[in-house]
């Protein structure tokens, strides 16, 4: 019933909305005779602001049209290499005419970003995508909206989500680079344990970025939640079907405004203060603050339903049972067994200030995986860096992205080829140390061969 008043009230608001927005460029647009009125300005800034607290935010695009690479600019053209009910893998081609530029593409690292599938669309990680673009091949799970799946594709369930990691991994190849961004942390790893395990190949570095491998540690106000309420807690509060008039009518699904209820909860006067102070600088006539602050939140606010299967697997095996960490995890009958990885290396990536996988979480992946020589193991803290600041905006470019972009290049061969030192001259670099310590030897190894 829920779900259906939620969309009885955005049918409502939606004329309001479209109202606001004509009222406000009537204030504000040049060639109007109500802008030169006294107040126009705040009148036009308040209607502006209705407009965007009441309006529908749809799945953003990507728009990444070019990228720079060797100082060319090339096109970029997203294509879908696998499609799934639940998932596409896309594909960022890269094209270009200038010769050099082909040369260097081709001999680039293959990254697959596996986003997560927690309320947001895979959009959240343009910035991501656009810096991994200059050097990298990239691929990036596009997960679906629940509501636009027909109940005939079946459930998705948390197997589900392991086992198409798997398979993206196998069409990719064995010369893939995997990077999980928080939730997904959990079923890569699974994915690659569960390969590992079989004997097949798996990915030439795993990079897991403020995700909650360990849950128990340094418990956030999203793990404590889902430790604190019981499975049939979640099961009768937050899961709903689907109203008519979509694909996906009747699924049981946990839905996106619930989610984005759930973030806006987590920070109410950070989101305040926002709104006012977009206001303010539309008043003053600031449009490059104001422009920052509706890209945010044309992403942030865009959310999108999981499925019910799904969301209640992960409360359980991730936030209740800890069943990674305790050994007892499996998929489709077979164990999830980390310490069967031997070939990959592993970088974890951590924000000091993470509200949402707390300190220590990602970095247990470390314990998890002892058939990774400790050469082979990378830790990161990210200071200063919240949650989104480690794949998004100012830090990841600056400080996560440089690092990780030496690791895949020190890790980009095969694992008999780069070999695993077995006495040193130096002291072996423990699981606890930084990527930097990467990117030095990469840069000498560079200045030699140049």
């Amino acid at each position: 019933m829920l779900y259906q008043l939620y969309e009885t009230q955005r049918a409502l608001l939606a004329p309001f909305s479209e109202f606001a927005s004509a009222s406000a460029k009537l204030y504000s647009h040049p060639l109007s005779p109500f802008t030169h009125l006294p107040m126009s300005q705040r009148v036009a800034a308040g209607l502006d602001l209705m407009h965007r607290l009441a309006k529908d935010y749809e799945k953003p695009q990507f728009d990444i049209k070019t990228v720079r690479v060797d100082n060319v600019d090339v096109a970029v053209q997203e294509q879908v290499a696998v499609e799934k009910p639940f998932c596409r893998l896309i594909r960022f081609k890269r094209f270009s005419d200038d010769p050099t530029a082909l040369m260097d593409m081709k001999a680039q690292p293959t990254v697959l970003v596996v986003a997560p599938l927690s309320g947001h669309h895979s959009t959240l990680l343009r910035d991501t995508v656009k810096s991994l673009l200059q050097h990298h091949k990239v691929y990036i799970t596009d997960w679906t909206d629940a509501r636009m799946v027909p109940t005939e594709a079946g459930p998705f369930h948390l197997d589900d989500y392991v086992n198409y990691v798997q398979e993206f991994i196998r069409h990719i190849g064995p010369e893939v680079h995997v990077i999980s961004v928080c939730q997904p942390t959990v079923p890569v790893l699974a994915a690659v344990s569960l390969l590992a395990s079989a004997g097949e190949f798996t990915p030439r570095t795993l990079t897991m970025m403020g995700g909650p491998i360990d849950a128990r540690r340094s418990p956030t106000a999203v793990n404590n939640l889902a430790m604190n309420k019981s499975y049939s807690w979640f099961e009768n509060n937050v899961i709903y079907r689907v109203p008519p008039h979509f694909p996906g009518s009747g699924r049981q699904v946990y839905p996106g405004f619930l989610q984005h209820t759930g973030f806006v909860a987590m920070n109410p006067d950070r989101h305040l203060s926002s709104h006012y102070d977009y206001f303010l600088d539309l008043v003053r006539g600031d449009d490059d603050s104001a422009e920052g602050h509706r890209q945010f939140y044309d992403e942030y606010n865009a959310v999108l339903d999981m499925p019910a299967e799904y969301y209640l697997d992960t409360i359980k095996t991730v936030f209740q049972d800890f069943a990674l960490v305790n050994g007892t995890w499996e998929v489709d009958g077979h164990p999830v067994r980390p310490q069967d990885i031997s070939t990959s290396a592993l970088l974890t990536v951590e924000g000091e200030l993470d509200d949402i996988s707390g300190a220590g979480q990602t970095r247990a992946a470390h314990e998890l995986c002892t058939g990774i020589p400790k050469a082979r193991q990378f830790h990161y803290d990210v200071q200063g860096a919240g949650h989104y600041g480690i794949f998004s905006g100012r830090r990841w470019r600056e400080k996560v992205y440089p690092e990780l972009r030496a690791f895949i290049q020190r890790f980009n061969q095969p694992d008999e080829i780069i070999g695993t030192p077995k006495a040193p001259a130096r002291k072996a670099r423990p699981a606890q140390a930084t990527a930097k310590t990467t990117a030095k030897t990469t840069a000498k190894r560079a200045r030699r061969a140049g």
